[in-house]
């Protein structure tokens, strides 16, 4: 009879058993790897010069699980940069594995360093750990070579400034009105009214409110003055058909609802496949119910068409260099920015081809028939993104009927005096009020009727562009999708039609 002989468990079985993580470790561990994906994002986009979203942007998506402890590993972690890149070179301590997972070498290091020694579970950890000294002893060459006694001072001569402005909450009107959002917030926080910009609190800087109720349930906005002051310029009326452009990630955009008390309807357009999501997610957290999102081009959109021909006002917030909010963004915790790399040959190339696509897109938003108020913005300080755009379409502008007007005639920064009518267009200066954007308002005269010689929807195109959007609008399809991100959906975000999302 066979025998057979129970397998022993091996000695060392039990050794290799890995001990199951605490809260804190688990915590730590996950948050210094989400902090790498968006180091890793935002250094890559900073080094080719090309725009990402912001730091706040990327740690606040849905996909990172501790943001506070996320964002602030990423904040500390780009202020000490040119420290820790000094000590790891000085420490010679990386082979090619870590090499190419340096963004979570760059975390690590700063907390070994500069933060807290707790939780340092994982393999990077561990060998980073185990060369605490070699870390420790590069830093004090740094010092002395730098002919400087303390960290601070190192800080100091790589030159990252804190940067700091009061925090502006939006209240969302459709869900709370304001002196209940006063008597919530005041039991935590000083707060008052903003001056200017209805439904608009201020409270004093630093104020971390992404974990509060308030926010957490749509109820307010985190959103700054200046981007407050975009919709409220445009004023649409409750009942009216509205457009948003570009619109993601969507806080004007039910700014917009709110303001027209959820009556009427805002139509927002979104080109961007990976940006629908979070416009999607901003409408659902306002409770807006008159918003339709399409993910579409806004100059693929014909005037005439059924869906847009009764549009009455349109809000044009297009893609610009950004330059205006470094200070929201800490775009001044980026290498190019201590560098002194904001103004080179690339950077001036970019500004020509955003400034480009804006008078593509402000020209095309002149043609909707039904037009009567037209806001074009940017966050952006550039004249060639801002007063210039404005000049090349005020001929045309006129041809349709329409005309600046001025935008909170109480503010008293205005735009530069390079054209006609500069004293009508708004501007809040980044140094002043924080943050730099840029607000012109075009109005149509009443009883005014497009221009019979300009053809409504490809005016400002070639023939060669014209014929090519002549063809892609016979072939767009407009198909209400049942789910936001399923299989098929997917498969139809790579093709250029016009799709309706559903948001239920």
């Amino acid at each position: 009879m066979a025998r057979f002989k129970a397998k022993q468990p091996s000695s060392g079985a039990a050794e290799k058993k890995k001990p199951r993580m605490s809260n804190a470790e688990r915590s730590a561990y996950f948050s210094r790897r989400d902090a790498a994906k968006v180091l890793r994002s935002v250094l890559q986009g900073d080094a080719h010069r090309r725009a990402v979203a912001s730091i706040k942007s990327l740690v606040y998506s849905p996909s990172i699980k501790n943001k506070k402890a996320t964002f602030a590993l990423v904040c500390q972690t780009l202020k000490h940069l040119p420290i820790i890149k000094d000590v790891l070179e000085g420490a010679n301590i990386l082979n090619s594995r870590w090499k190419r997972q340096v963004e979570l070498v760059y975390i690590i290091t700063y907390d070994i360093l500069f933060g807290q020694e707790i939780s340092f579970v994982g393999e990077a950890e561990k060998f980073l750990l185990q060369r605490k000294a070699s870390l420790q002893s590069a830093l004090a060459r740094l010092l002395v070579r730098k002919k400087m006694k303390r960290i601070e001072d190192l800080l100091d001569h790589y030159q990252t400034p804190d940067v700091s402005k009061p925090r502006y909450v939006r209240v969302n009107t459709l869900k709370l009105d304001v002196d209940s959002a006063l008597i919530e917030l005041r039991k935590q926080y000083m707060v008052e009214k903003d001056d200017l910009v209805p439904d608009l609190l201020k409270l004093p800087p630093k104020c971390d409110l992404h974990d509060h109720p308030l926010v957490m349930n749509g109820s307010v906005f985190m959103q700054g003055k200046a981007s407050s002051m975009v919709a409220a310029a445009l004023d649409p009326e409750p009942g009216w058909e509205v457009l948003d452009a570009c619109a993601a990630p969507g806080n004007k955009t039910v700014h917009l609802a709110a303001l027209m008390r959820g009556k009427g309807k805002v139509i927002a357009c979104e080109l961007n496949k990976e940006r629908i999501k979070r416009l999607a997610d901003t409408v659902r957290l306002s409770g807006a119910c008159n918003i339709e999102v399409f993910h579409s081009d806004f100059l693929s959109l014909d005037p005439k068409d059924p869906p847009y021909s009764k549009v009455r006002a349109i809000l044009l917030d297009p893609s610009c260099s950004g330059s205006g909010t470094v200070a929201e963004r800490l775009d001044h915790l980026l290498p190019s920015h201590a560098a002194g790399l904001s103004a080179n040959v690339d950077e001036t190339e970019r500004l020509t081809k955003l400034a480009s696509f804006q008078k593509k897109a402000l020209t095309h938003a002149l043609c909707f028939p039904q037009a009567e108020r037209i806001v074009y913005s940017t966050c952006s300080i550039h004249q060639i993104e801002n007063e210039d755009v404005v000049k090349s379409i005020l001929p045309l502008a006129a041809s349709h009927g329409f005309r600046l007007a001025t935008p909170f005639p109480q503010w008293h920064r205005r735009g530069l005096p390079v054209l006609e009518g500069f004293e009508h267009l708004l501007r809040t200066d980044p140094v002043e009020d924080k943050e730099g954007f840029f607000i012109a308002l075009f109005i149509k005269e009443e009883g005014s009727v497009i221009h019979p010689s300009l053809s409504p929807d490809s005016s400002h195109l070639s023939r060669v562009e014209r014929t090519k959007r002549k063809n892609l609008s016979k072939k767009e399809a407009r198909i209400i999708m049942p789910t936001l991100f399923g299989g098929m959906f997917k498969m139809f975000l790579y093709s250029k039609p016009c799709f309706r999302v559903d948001l239920k």
